[in-house]
């Protein structure tokens, strides 16, 4: 029996290539990719085929494969994955009065598409539901802070996936849950949910799929295109 063999200690720990990607991790590389395309270091075919790769990858290595070759991959390598998020704003600091209000009383209310979050929204569901999206919404502020109350109702609340979202509250009898979220961008909106829900239910999390740059780029488009027809370009 080999002894010196038997006394070494087995590296079960994975490393870091081996560990189940995240969609985190994908994000991060399809970032990666879409610069790379900016920047005309790939084709448009390219940059198809290694968007397609990444959506199916299982690994954190086989997400490496398809960005080695690009500078953007190794930058952001040695960065941190997220910055801190901004502290909570202290009392005073906001206005007491809610920007816009949604009210359901037997009824349900949503509020969705292009509208202005403003700092300070207030959402009350008593028998009823109330739908709150910003996914398409304009963060004139970072912070915004959503006062929730849930009472025998249902609120629920979506966020862009790449803003920071969290919550303070808690359930009487009821669901009050916050799924957190770290922007990787120290600039980007910051949502704080507050309430309670007393034999209710409140839930907030990010909406997959929905970017605040990829919308703002959009919106940038839309004015580029108007301002070329009104020069007749």
């Amino acid at each position: 029996m080999d002894l010196q063999k038997q006394a070494q200690p087995r590296d079960t720990a994975p490393r870091v290539a081996e560990l189940r990607a995240s969609d985190a991790d994908r994000d991060r590389t399809a970032d990666i990719l879409r610069e790379g395309l900016a920047e005309g270091r790939l084709t448009a075919e390219e940059h198809a085929e290694r968007v397609e790769g990444v959506l199916h990858a299982k690994t954190v290595a086989e997400l490496e494969v398809f960005v080695r070759d690009l500078p953007a991959a190794h930058q952001r390598s040695a960065g941190p994955a997220h910055t801190a998020v901004p502290p909570r704003p202290v009392p005073g600091t906001l206005p007491e009065e809610a920007d816009a209000g949604v009210v359901a009383v037997f009824s349900s209310a949503v509020r969705r598409g292009r509208w202005r979050a403003g700092r300070r929204l207030h959402a009350y569901a008593v028998f009823g539901s109330v739908e709150i999206d910003l996914s398409e919404a304009i963060f004139e502020y970072q912070q915004v802070v959503i006062k929730a109350v849930s009472v025998f109702g249902d609120i629920q609340i979506r966020v862009p996936e790449n803003v920071s979202l969290r919550g303070t509250g808690g359930g009487v009898l009821g669901n009050f849950e916050v799924s957190p979220l770290d922007s990787a961008d120290s600039r980007a909106p910051v949502v704080y949910v507050d309430g309670w829900a007393v034999l209710g239910n409140v839930e907030a999390r990010a909406r997959r799929g929905s970017r605040v740059a990829d919308i703002l780029e959009r919106v940038h488009d839309k004015v580029d295109r108007k301002l070329r027809k009104q020069l007749g370009h």
